[in-house]
């Protein structure tokens, strides 16, 4: 008979993928994951956290968009305007590109 062990409880921090994304190539491998999976409700979220990988206030300044207009644009399941992803997208030191 197997005997169970008490344990203690153990805290888990909840996962933040921003948190791996220290390089460029992981953010564009990561972004570029993103827009091939054609997921469109997951393209501002994916957006949102490079942007938070990289700095916030940097990617707010470099694109002309306040920091709460980030936020509020990139959240999970939002349907940010075009030109706030363009200009995301170009803050962050990327560009679009299409393949046929």
């Amino acid at each position: 008979m197997k005997l169970l062990r008490k344990t203690k409880n153990l805290k888990c921090s909840e996962f933040d993928i921003a948190r791996l994304l220290k390089s460029k190539k992981a953010m564009t491998e990561y972004l570029n994951q993103v827009i091939a999976d054609g997921d469109d409700a997951e393209l501002a979220a994916a957006l949102g956290h490079i942007a938070r990988a990289k700095g916030m206030v940097e990617v707010a300044q470099s694109s002309g968009l306040s920091r709460e207009a980030l936020y509020k644009a990139l959240k999970p399941n939002t349907k940010p305007r075009f030109d706030t992803v363009s200009k995301v997208i170009q803050a962050l030191g990327m560009r679009i590109t299409v393949h046929a």
